[in-house]
């Protein structure tokens, strides 16, 4: 498949300029039919067949296997979720706190990487410290201070405020070396890019599939370091989290699989392999060629001193400072295209997809010149 031929099974493409693919992404009729299909199979026929249950579980398995693959890991170490916050709210839960210990974040986090350590805050007596960045850049050296004395590291991979990809695995040695864990937000980087989670290193890796994969919301997932999921009692129990549900005393699965805990809808999952099968068709490095050639593209045509993403290429998100964000969102959408504005002062986000033209990027700078007027 070519990002034309994808291109052309995305109805709403056919409909608006979609930019905006770094909050959530228009799905394929393919990936849209899977979720379907799959719903028809297991309330329809399945009931007669083998049984929903255990079609349900093949069809689950099929979808870490599909997760497993596209980041590099073994499918047992991949857990299904619901979203990226889901998985980190897991990952938070299943750790063991007391008053006092460290969590370091940055300032480009989104509030799924902050809010499950103010909660922690509050109820356990929890540090949530923050490394600020600027111009969309931490220091390594601030990052080492921080995590000296600290538990656990929170870092995005590739940030959703600049759309700078950042150096997660020299990050994740320089938390080892003072013994502290890494739980990376990944969820702009896979359908962009190859990704690799073992390379990075990282304790637990968290994504979802409805912003570049092009699936349906609902569809997440969790890695865990196998050496560590032993260790790691989640919050939540149930059948699916445990060898032998009625056994007393209960004993948790092995690796990732005891942070699923019961029933789960296959549909959506199935639409998650249906949009990982979709890109990968495509080819990762041809999506992540092409997102570089347009984002160059539009970065040479707008006002250069407007540009606060780095002006070489790390990603298909590129934020720009404009004086009245929400009018020139609306301006934009009044001729059909579709960007955000985002939560700092001044700015709003173009997002830019392999199934994204040159002709979609031109009529984006036209657009956006005449609402700056």
């Amino acid at each position: 498949m070519n990002p034309e031929t994808l291109r052309a099974d995305i109805p709403a493409l056919e409909e608006t300029t979609y930019l905006n693919w770094g909050a959530s992404g228009p799905s394929p009729r393919r990936v849209v039919r899977a979720v379907t299909e799959a719903l028809e199979t297991h309330e329809y026929r399945d009931p007669a067949g083998e049984g929903m249950y255990p079609a349900a579980d093949q069809r689950l398995q099929t979808a870490r296997e599909a997760v497993g693959g596209l980041l590099g890991a073994e499918s047992g170490d991949v857990a299904l979720t619901d979203s990226t916050t889901d998985g980190i709210n897991r990952v938070a839960t299943a750790l063991d706190w007391e008053p006092g210990d460290v969590i370091v974040t940055t300032s480009l986090e989104h509030s799924a990487g902050l809010l499950p350590w103010r909660r922690l805050e509050r109820r356990v007596g929890t540090e949530t410290r923050v490394v600020e960045a600027h111009d969309g850049v931490f220091d390594l050296a601030d990052v080492e201070a921080a995590v000296e004395d600290a538990s656990l590291l929170c870092v995005s991979a590739l940030d959703w405020k600049y759309g700078r990809m950042h150096p997660v695995a020299e990050l994740v040695d320089l938390a080892h070396e003072h013994g502290t864990r890494v739980l990376v937000d990944a969820v702009q980087v896979p359908g962009q890019r190859p990704i690799d989670v073992t390379e990075w290193g990282a304790d637990f890796v968290v994504g979802a599939g409805h912003k570049w994969l092009l699936g349906p919301w609902g569809a997440g997932f969790l890695y865990v370091d196998p050496e560590l999921s032993p260790t790691l009692e989640p919050a939540h129990v149930g059948y699916r989290s445990v060898e032998e549900p009625n056994d007393d005393p209960y004993e948790l699965k092995d690796g990732a699989a005891r942070f699923e805990v019961a029933t789960m809808s296959p549909a959506v999952y199935a639409g998650l392999v249906e949009g990982i099968e979709s890109v990968q068709s495509v080819g990762l490095d041809t999506v992540e060629s092409r997102i570089e050639s347009l984002t160059d593209r539009f970065k040479e045509r707008v006002p250069g001193e407007r540009l606060l993403s780095p002006e070489a290429y790390h990603s298909g998100l590129v934020t720009l400072q404009v004086e009245e964000p929400e009018s020139v969102v609306e301006s934009l959408a009044a001729e059909d295209l579709r960007i955000r504005a985002l939560p700092m002062p001044g700015t709003v986000r173009f997002s830019f997809h392999a199934v994204n033209t040159t002709e979609d990027v031109d009529a984006a700078v036209t657009a956006l010149r005449d609402a700056l007027v």
